[in-house]
């Protein structure tokens, strides 16, 4: 194996790029909350104060069934904020997703071409600067009015609805696979040419109009490039639930490719920094298609969770990782080719640092399959409790309730349990019993396809501390926003319209919505055993040192009422 120390083939920012993109995309996703819809919810609206007041039971009988009603009022600053972080979490995906598609085969060779167009055709260097901002600017409105069209053709709800349909993730897992194949070389994704002629000749037109459909031009030219990366960002914009996050996606996306054209053409001297096209542009394409590959296996993770099949539990989603980036790492060392790719001549420096990370990733994630956290990734992986062969969950021991009362308890051959603890699936149970032993409550408001809550259970929940508290301090109660249960025969709730609430999801996701204010997960409320509020909820928290305080302060509101009484 020759190595040469030039700084060939892959150029130095594409290091920057991948490395970033990986990163931040990972931490993104991360710290975005999971949103749940509430859609065929209304709320009656009665006095305000009683979203903080308890209640002995989730809800009051009324003849031969149950009825809720609670309170929404007021602005709900908590949702709104994390409708915030989710469409900045979005906006970051997009840009980054742009930032690999401008390095792509179809759009790298392009920007010298583009720019060198408009330097040459105007008059001065400010109309070289004002056509190839309009040109950007058009590259941004036709990917924007793209997101919208993705928005009203969905519907807020129906973007809502989609993060934890089955049917809608498998259909989002194969269509991420097809994208992927596409990027690997098995096929070429590509617009019909009439569309792609008929924008050509409207580009030929002297007037700013020109223009603008050159910007078309480039985006049908290029689809079979930037196609898959699209796909992927509004799909995942939105399973996310967020109203306007195509919208968002696309903007960032847009911004990524439309501001390097203007800058170029501010300062054409630039254009000879760029590296020259070559078998490198290829080779950023098969390994953002590995990278898409490994990616939509969240989605399948989804619907296996969803409809509690267990065919694909943790072990299986790491190994298959394991073999994708390993198969990333050999490609990049040139040992296996495509059918249309010819491979590198030597191994190049960037390769080489790009190939050790890659396979020492690979060798990260090796302990996993004997249940070693891998906090990193524990967001993407399917909960630890799914998996077979587990040393690491074996460590802990629960104090959360006595032996021999956890398997009468409702729902509990429903759920994975996660770290041995034995949390009640019901909130009148689980507060029963919460009086019963005189201890506070914990409620977890959580989700099968909730990557923070699988974060929050790996990186947090493990801590000495943490685990204390929760295991012997508190009864926890987890309650499920998405799961598709129906509830027992008594357990229903009658809507204010004489419509039935008949499964655990919404059972649980109507709750959270209506007494809380709040439709994200995780969502942690600490109660005393009358159901009253101990301290204000808190969503997903990785400073261990601030989720035990959070903790402390409910037990020490906790003392304090108990010292009062």
């Amino acid at each position: 194996m020759q190595i040469k120390p030039q700084l060939v083939n892959i150029p130095l920012f594409f290091l920057v790029i991948f490395f970033t993109l990986c990163t931040v995309t990972w931490a993104t996703a991360q710290q975005v909350p999971d949103t749940i819809s509430t859609e065929g919810i209304e709320f009656t609206e009665i006095n305000p104060d009683s979203a903080t007041q308890g209640d002995t039971s989730l809800s009051k009988a009324d003849s031969s069934s149950k009825q809720v009603v609670a309170a929404v009022s007021g602005t709900n600053t908590e949702t709104k904020s994390n409708s915030q972080k989710s469409l900045l979490g979005i906006f970051i995906a997009g840009l980054l997703g742009g930032f690999a598609a401008l390095i792509m085969p179809c759009i790298f060779p392009m920007l010298p071409l583009t720019v060198s167009y408009f330097t040459k055709k105007a008059k001065s260097k400010s109309g070289a600067i004002g056509k190839a901002t309009l040109y950007g600017v058009s590259i941004i409105v036709i990917y924007v009015v793209l997101g919208l069209l993705i928005t009203v053709l969905f519907g807020a709800d129906s973007l809502n609805d989609l993060s934890t349909n089955g049917i809608f993730n498998f259909i989002f897992f194969l269509i991420i696979v097809v994208f992927a194949a596409s990027f690997l070389g098995a096929f070429e994704l590509t617009l019909p040419s009439k569309w792609v002629n008929k924008m050509d000749e409207k580009s030929n037109a002297q007037n700013l109009s020109g223009i603008f459909f050159m910007a078309a031009t480039l985006a049908l030219v290029s689809f079979s490039c930037t196609g898959p990366i699209i796909g992927y960002l509004l799909v995942d914009a939105a399973v996310k639930g967020a109203i306007l996050g195509p919208v968002v996606g696309m903007l960032g996306f847009s911004l990524a490719l439309a501001i390097p054209f203007t800058l170029f053409a501010m300062f054409p001297s630039w254009l000879q920094s760029l590296p020259k096209s070559g078998r490198w542009l290829n080779s950023v394409k098969v390994v953002l298609g590995f990278l898409e590959l490994a990616l939509s296996l969240k989605f399948l993770s989804n619907v296996d969770l969803a409809y509690r099949w267990h065919w694909f539990d943790r072990e299986i989603f790491l190994a298959l990782w394991i073999v994708i980036f390993a198969l990333m790492g050999l490609y990049l060392l040139g040992k296996i080719r495509f059918a249309h790719d010819s491979g590198p001549p030597y191994l190049s420096v960037p390769r080489t640092f790009l190939a050790i990370a890659v396979f020492a990733f690979v060798v990260y994630m090796v302990p996993g399959l004997w249940g070693a956290p891998l906090k990193s990734i524990a967001a993407f992986l399917p909960p630890q409790a799914t998996q077979d062969f587990d040393l690491y969950t074996s460590s802990f021991k629960s104090g959360a309730s006595p032996s021999g009362q956890t398997a009468s308890r409702k729902y509990a051959g429903r759920f994975d349990k996660p770290l041995g603890l034995e949390p009640f699936f019901d909130y009148d149970e689980g507060l029963a019993y919460a009086r019963k032993v005189n201890k506070p409550v914990m409620i977890d408001f959580t989700g099968h396809a909730c990557v923070n809550c699988r974060k929050m259970e790996a990186s947090v929940w493990p801590d000495k501390e943490v685990y204390k508290r929760i295991s012997q301090d508190y009864v926890l109660i987890q309650l499920y926003v998405d799961d598709k249960t129906d509830l027992l025969p008594g357990d229903e709730l009658v809507m204010p319209d004489g419509r039935k609430l008949t499964t655990i999801g919404k059972k649980w996701s109507y709750y959270q919505a209506s007494r809380f204010h709040a439709n994200s997960q995780p969502f942690y409320v600490l109660l005393d055993t009358q159901g009253n509020l101990l301290v204000e909820p808190r969503g997903a928290d990785y400073d261990v040192k601030s989720f035990t305080a959070f903790l402390d302060q409910g037990l020490e509101a906790f003392k304090k009422k108990n010292t009062v009484l």
